[in-house]
């Protein structure tokens, strides 16, 4: 149960990543042909889609891969493709939101900027490069890796939860008129802060120095270094 629940976020956070790659490549043929017409209209367009499909896409990808990052024994810091993923991850939102979205707005009013198309065509290859870092999981383990301590995946209700959070925060957006990745981010947000807890806690009770939940033992001793 725990795999296939597993499996349905995977399948979650690929769809909807494609679903957020497929949208910005609409997004650019939109404003690139705005741009080169004055047509007004394709501007509201693209801001529709940008508001209605595009947002919602990123929105659950971003949280479906933070999520399954968090569940599972990848981590976030502990593999270099990883880090890198969340880097970018986090760098495409902030733009999205406060930048391009913005801009957009100002576009539908005849103030163009020659830096939506740009922003637009680097999210592509951002997105782009994300699905192969996914593949090639490449350049191996961070220097904040303990080897010694390997994080359990979480439980198929967690993975289902994940589900339902996703699907609460689109029904959410949908009522509102606006994107509402609230819970989503909350759940990212406590999720994470609980894990890296227990992450130390094991790290700690690995290495002898004991936790409040698992004293060391009297005359324990450090592992060796080998």
């Amino acid at each position: 149960m725990q795999k296939r629940a597993r499996t349905l976020l995977v399948w979650l956070h690929v769809v909807t990543s494609v679903g957020w790659l497929s949208q910005a490549v609409a997004l650019l043929a939109l404003l690139l042909y705005g741009m080169r017409t004055g047509d007004v209209n394709a501007f509201r367009m693209a801001r529709f889609l940008d508001h209605g499909v595009l947002a919602i896409m990123a929105n659950v990808s971003a949280f479906s891969g933070f999520m399954l990052s968090a569940t599972t024994p990848w981590g976030y810091f502990r593999h270099w493709w990883v880090l890198a993923k969340f880097v970018i991850t986090v760098s495409q939102l902030y733009v999205g939101i406060f930048i391009l979205s913005d801009n957009l707005a100002q576009a539908i009013d005849g103030h163009t900027s020659a830096w939506m198309p740009v922003g637009t065509a680097l999210m592509i290859s951002a997105i782009s490069f994300q699905a192969w870092l996914s593949v090639a999981k490449p350049w191996g383990r961070t220097p904040w890796a303990d080897p010694k301590v390997k994080l359990p995946t979480a439980s198929a209700g967690t993975f289902l939860a994940c589900l339902v959070i996703a699907g609460v925060d689109f029904g959410l957006g949908l009522w509102m008129g606006n994107p509402m990745p609230l819970t989503m981010l909350v759940t990212v947000l406590a999720y994470s802060i609980r894990r890296a807890a227990r992450g130390r806690n094991r790290s700690s009770g690995g290495s002898g120095r004991g936790t409040s939940a698992r004293p060391a033992r009297p005359g324990a001793t450090a592992p060796s270094p080998r």
